[in-house]
This record gives C-alpha cells, structure tokens and sequence, in this order.
C-alpha cells in the first residue's frame, strides 16, 4: 500500500512538472514569435525579451531536470510496486494452499470422528450402563481419559508403577471385576502384557 502510494504521488508529481514545463515552454514560443515578428522596436524591451527567454530557457532545463528526476522515482516505485505485488501473490499462494490443506484435514478429521463416534455407539451398548457412567465419569475428570491400560504393571494413565500390594490384588480378581489405579483411579485395562 505504501509503495502504491508513493508511486501514485511520484505520477501527480511528474503530471505538475510536465505541466510545468509545457507552461514555461510555450511562454517562451510567444516571446521568440514576439522577438521574430518584429513587433518589438525598442532596444530596452528587445532587450529585456531577450533576457526573458534566456531566463525561461534555463528555467525550461531546470524543470526538465524535476521532470526526469520524479521520472526516475516514479520508475523505481513502479519497480517496487511489481516486486511487492508479486511477493504477495507468492504469499497469497501458500495462504491459499495451508488454507486447502487444513480444510481437507478438517474434513478428514471430521469423517474419523464420525466413524469413531459410531464405533464407540456401538461398544458402550455392550457395556453395563454403572461402568459406562463410572467411565464417562472419571473422563470428565482426568481430561478425557477414563481407562488405562496396564503394562508391564505401569498404568499407561499416569504412568505409574503399582505397587506388589496393588498388582497382587488385581492378580486375585476376577477377570470381569473393574479394577482401578490407585493412584489416578482410572480404570486399569488388563492384558496380556499387564505384568500380572
């Protein structure tokens, strides 16, 4: 935007000094008609006429020199405006691209969530309606993870060792009673990597 508008006022400038110009340019054509014609008889006044064109003559230099000046600014805006404006475009490019890329994994993301949602349907109608509410319970409070599962005697919910006492009883339980970490007190998932 700055270099827009630098170069737009580069390009008033030049019209005015152009104008100028044209203005001290054509003063000078009716001083050298009125000095050609004759009109002009007294030595004084030739004399001054003749001044007077000399003065606009370099007044005429002095202003085309402004003109190729604000030329040579205008230039270099001009140059500065395509290589921002293309630099923009690069930028646009890889905006539109993230932009396409986010929006296909949102799409993704949204057609696993819904498979997963009717997975997880499927399999909480499966489960007791007390677990499932003792699971959706301990999920709100530790941040979406209700069960863990036991390896190697760890819980994979908060990493922790258990304790003999604690692996001995859930050594001893029956495989359908629901076991807790006693330290996370999330469900512990027993497998046959548990440790047990």
């Amino acid at each position: 935007m700055a270099a827009q508008t630098e170069e737009s006022d580069c390009a008033r400038e030049q019209t005015k000094a152009e104008q100028d110009v044209d203005q001290v340019r054509q003063r000078a054509v009716r001083d050298q008609q009125r000095l050609d014609s004759g009109a002009v008889t007294s030595p004084k006044d030739l004399e001054n006429l003749q001044h007077e064109i000399a003065s606009l003559a370099k007044r005429q230099g002095d202003l085309e020199d402004v003109v190729l000046e604000v030329m040579e600014r205008r230039e270099s805006a001009q140059e500065r405006v395509a290589e921002l404006t293309e630099r923009v475009g690069a930028v646009q490019g890889k905006v539109d691209d993230a932009t396409a890329r986010r929006d296909a994994s949102y799409e993704e993301i949204d057609g696993e969530a819904a498979t997963v949602t009717k997975e997880r349907e499927v399999v909480a109608g499966a489960v007791p309606a007390d677990l499932l509410k003792l699971y959706e319970k301990l999920r709100e409070q530790q941040g979406g993870i209700g069960a863990a599962k036991l390896y190697q005697r760890t819980c994979q919910g908060c990493r922790q060792e258990l304790s003999i006492t604690d692996i001995n009883e859930i050594r001893s339980a029956a495989p359908d009673t629901v076991v807790r970490c006693e330290n996370c007190r999330r469900i512990l998932v027993r497998t046959s990597e548990s440790g047990l």
